[in-house]
């Protein structure tokens, strides 16, 4: 028992004495780990301050650097404004200089010019008494009687008055047309919006395809001097307006059209183009259209199987492809009635090869009626009996009309084909053919005037350009040709608006150099 109690003393104590001990031990391991975390807390804060320190440093470096680049941006920009500015006061210096130089020299010349001014007057009452006292010497020795001196005196005032005259035709005529235009273009907008005619552009129309814009400048040339050779030469009309790569040739004669329209291919493949080239292009131009127009009447006649024609009518036919009736090409129609009257014929049991040769010849006067007087068909029965026609062939030619009394049936069908090919739909339009007429009526009235050399009608017979003869017309005379044509139209023809009359003079000199 009592050992049992002594054991239990003994624990107890052993028990306390190790509760001291591990709590003796566990206050000097947290006292040491806190003297530790202290130690760490210290380190960073130390590092936290190296840190802030360095970056303060660096900051402040790259402030002074970002500070010292302004700097200098700065003082370049004042550098270059400071240039510029000493810059445009030398020039500003150097413009009042010139302007107090040029004031110097107007001063001069004002100087001058009235001291010029005070010379030809007093040259002036020098000349006035000098006249004065040569018209009565001259009075003293000629001799002249009144009536004698007054004739002379008319005489010389007669030449100074017509050229007066010429200049205020064309100054009253400007003055009228000026006043006349702000209502002339209300009536004319008005008549062309009640009274529109169709025109077919095929008929007087061609374009010519340009490589570029820049040659339409090269065409028009240098104060449109190679556009009115053009025109005056060929008596065509050259549009050449915003159409892009492209000039429009108006003209109602389609003989002119194709001359001018392969002399503007000529020169758009030459290159060169100034007046005499296109004066020598035009001429080779002409002879181009010729061979065509050769060719043009021996195929016609090689299409319809009519061979040992004369040589002169297989051109007069050629020219037929050129020449319209009504609207209708005269050489299609002509091969179109050749192969109705030869079908027919044949139908019929009649001379084939007759029926096709009248047929094809029946239209022929019209290939010269612009130049001839008369009808087609007279013109064609005096061409016929030229070249040595058969009677048949002539009587079928001359009364496809019903003016001559047909004397064969071969006559008869000729009459047939033509109305036949006149009849199908489309294949005339009378208002062309009337349109026609009327220029080549304008132009008659222009050749038929003393001292025109040649005349053209172009745009749509709204002008009519006449080219004068320089030997019998002087630069006084033209005013008076232009008003006598005009008064002329006014007088003979009906037409819409009205006419510009445009008399062109020219005067060439040629020489050799040998």
């Amino acid at each position: 028992m009592a050992n049992t109690v002594t054991y239990v003393i003994i624990g107890v104590t052993a028990l306390a004495i190790g509760m001291l001990i591990g709590y003796i031990l566990r206050k000097a391991l947290g006292e040491k780990a806190i003297g530790s975390a202290e130690q760490k807390a210290q380190n960073l804060i130390l590092d936290a301050e190296n840190k802030s320190e360095t970056i303060r440093k660096e900051v402040l470096i790259e402030a002074k650097e970002e500070a010292h680049k302004m700097r200098n941006d700065v003082e370049r920009e004042v550098k270059e404004r400071r240039s510029e500015i000493s810059k445009s006061e030398r020039r500003l210096i150097q413009k009042e200089e010139a302007i107090d130089r040029k004031l110097d020299n107007i001063e001069k010349k004002e100087e001058s010019i009235t001291n010029k001014e005070r010379g030809l007057s007093n040259k002036q009452s020098e000349l006035d008494k000098i006249i004065a006292k040569e018209m009565t010497e001259l009075e003293r020795i000629s001799g002249y009687s009144i009536e004698e001196a007054k004739n002379l005196l008319l005489a010389n005032v007669e030449k100074d008055i017509k050229h007066e005259a010429s200049v205020m035709i064309k100054d009253v005529e400007y003055k009228a047309k000026e006043e006349a235009d702000k209502k002339a273009r209300e009536i004319i907008t008005g008549a062309i919006q009640r009274c529109a005619a169709d025109h077919v552009a095929e008929s007087t129309v061609s374009v010519v395809t340009l490589p570029n814009d820049e040659m339409k400048g090269r065409i028009i040339g240098r104060e449109g001097r190679n556009i009115r050779a053009i025109e005056t030469q060929t008596g065509v009309n050259l549009i050449i307006d915003d159409t892009p790569e492209a000039v429009i040739l108006s003209a109602f004669d389609p003989v002119r059209r194709e001359v001018a329209r392969l002399t503007l291919e000529k020169l758009i493949v030459d290159g060169r183009v100034h007046p005499a080239r296109i004066e020598e292009t035009i001429e080779k131009a002409r002879k181009e259209v010729g061979a065509i127009i050769k060719d043009a009447g021996e195929q016609a006649t090689f299409e319809v199987g009519i061979h040992n024609l004369h040589p002169e009518l297989i051109k007069l036919l050629g020219r037929l492809k050129y020449r319209t009736s009504y609207g209708q090409n005269v050489l299609k129609h002509s091969i179109e009635v050749a192969h109705l009257a030869g079908l027919m014929a044949g139908e019929l049991g009649l001379d084939e090869k007759l029926a096709k040769r009248a047929g094809l010849l029946h239209d022929i006067g019209k290939a010269v009626d612009h130049e001839i007087e008369g009808t087609h068909v007279d013109i064609g029965i005096d061409i016929l009996r030229k070249y040595k026609e058969s009677e048949t062939v002539i009587n079928g030619m001359a009364a496809h009309h019903g003016d001559y009394e047909p004397q064969s049936m071969e006559a008869v069908l000729i009459t047939a084909a033509d109305a036949l090919s006149a009849a199908r739909p489309g294949a005339r339009r009378e208002t062309l053919e009337t349109y026609i007429k009327r220029l080549k009526q304008l132009e008659g009235i222009a050749d038929s005037t003393p001292g025109v050399d040649k005349s053209f009608a172009i745009q749509a017979g709204r002008e009519i350009r006449i080219v004068a003869k320089p030997d019998q017309i002087n630069d006084d005379d033209m005013v008076f040709l232009a008003r006598d044509i005009s008064k002329k139209i006014e007088s003979e023809l009906e037409y819409p608006g009205q006419i510009k009359v445009n008399v062109i003079r020219e005067t060439r000199a040629v020489d050799y150099a040998k």
